[in-house]
């Protein structure tokens, strides 16, 4: 693989992956939820279809928890396939190719339903059909990600990509959060905003005109010789990389709650979701710096800690904004849910970037230790370990609390997962706690 040598083509090459990603954000945080009106209060008619239930609570439950799943297991073979392939397009491009045109078909399906009615073969449609998408998106992003270091030169350009393409996952969750519930006052309903943004995910064509790939590359003949199983269980016996998918899984099940339920957290407050949701990712960029800056200090076990007690603090703020028992203004209480998201801010960032930089870098060490180059596959474990804590967070958790009416406790247990988290950490190896530290050169 040609390597990028300039930082202009490490940044263009960091935004790739705006606009699928930003089609994964409508189906996890609105399209979803849209299924059913519990949680919301106001505009449910533009939030929801059909401004009713178009899915069976139980059968739901479990589909969409089925959905998350499996779009992490099922990575396992196309990462095998990624790692593998062998045509004159060249193996990355191939990948993109199969899995960007199905998201975006699927995507478009997912907009209509069979029936007006919480139907069993409504349920069905919706589930299979956000099975479909899932494993797709995630084979796309699957195989963009197994690119980073192969077109990176240094660790420190692989950090500087993944802190590029942190921040334009800023872009549209700003996009997401911020602008959406615009086009909601606008009274246009949520599908309609959804065909807004799609013509976003045209930004993935940007690797069909930079990857570079090189058949001549020795690692891609080691790679084409290594089996399904092989490669497989040569994740699964890096034990740094398996305790690390551990921690994060937890503190994915907080993230995606905050990300999959902010709607109807705040759906009650008269809060202006634009500028709470602003104030939580328009700082990002200014945080990922304060982010490096520890993390080049005391590497990323402590950088990490720092972003998960932040981000339960930030979590706590929330569910202060939801019951206001000071009863303040609503000038005052958006004065408190602006700093809430400011706190949130300093996680955010550091949250995606370390999911890029992480597994990048434990396959690098694999690669020098064994030769064996498996980045997709150790991407695609990573998918099923997220693919599972996602299931349980907004498959599970997120529908029984709408449910069940008790969305409340959604920053609790958000706040939990980061406990949970930041006492894990303590069991990283050096190979992740020093992570990114800058060493002192002896004088």
């Amino acid at each position: 693989m040609k390597k990028f040598t300039s930082k202009k083509q490490l940044i263009l090459y960091g935004c790739s992956g705006l606009g699928i990603n930003m089609l994964s954000l409508f189906m996890g945080s609105y399209l979803c939820s849209a299924l059913q009106v519990g949680g919301f209060v106001d505009n449910v008619e533009q939030w929801t279809y059909l401004n009713k239930d178009i899915v069976v609570y139980a059968l739901w439950t479990v589909l969409a928890f089925f959905a998350k799943a499996l779009d992490g297991f099922i990575d396992l073979p196309f990462a095998y396939l990624i790692d593998k392939i062998n045509t004159k397009f060249g193996r990355r491009k191939t990948g993109l190719l199969i899995g960007v045109i199905p998201t975006i078909i699927t995507f478009v399906l997912f907009l209509i339903p069979l029936n007006d009615s919480a139907t069993i073969l409504n349920t069905v449609w919706f589930g299979v059909i956000l099975c479909l998408f899932y494993s797709f998106y995630t084979l796309t992003m699957l195989t963009y990600y197994a690119t980073f270091r192969e077109v990176c030169a240094t660790e420190k350009d692989v950090m500087f990509l993944s802190n590029v393409k942190s921040i334009f996952d800023v872009v549209y969750f700003s996009l997401g959060f911020a602008l959406i519930p615009i086009f909601i006052g606008m009274k246009l309903n949520i599908r309609m905003v959804a065909l807004i943004f799609l013509p976003l995910s045209l930004t993935m064509l940007i690797p069909f005109f930079m990857l570079k790939e090189d058949r001549s590359d020795k690692s891609l003949e080691v790679s084409e010789r290594i089996t399904l199983m092989d490669s497989f269980k040569c994740s699964l016996k890096n034990k740094t990389f398996i305790y690390w998918m551990c921690t994060i899984s937890v503190v994915t099940i907080g993230l995606q709650l905050f990300l999959g339920g902010i709607n109807e957290v705040f759906s009650s407050t008269g809060l202006n979701m634009t500028v709470v949701m602003a104030s939580s990712f328009a700082p990002v960029p200014l945080t990922i710096m304060a982010y490096n800056k520890f993390m080049k200090k005391r590497g990323l076990g402590f950088a990490y800690r720092f972003v998960l007690t932040v981000f339960a603090i930030g979590m706590l703020v929330l569910l202060f904004c939801y019951f206001n028992p000071f009863n303040l203004t609503p000038l005052g209480l958006h004065i408190v849910a602006v700093l809430g998201g400011i706190f949130i801010s300093f996680s955010i960032g550091a949250f995606f970037s370390i999911t890029y930089s992480v597994p990048s870098n434990i396959a690098e060490l694999e690669y020098k230790r064994t030769g064996k180059t498996v980045s997709a596959m150790y991407f695609a474990v990573q998918g099923v370990f997220e693919g599972v804590a996602a299931g349980i967070a907004t498959g599970v958790i997120l529908v029984a609390l709408k449910n069940f009416d008790c969305i409340w406790l959604l920053p609790i247990i958000a706040s939990l997962t980061c406990v949970i988290g930041f006492m894990m950490t303590f069991g990283f190896n050096k190979d992740i706690s020093l992570m990114g530290k800058e060493l002192k050169e002896d004088k």
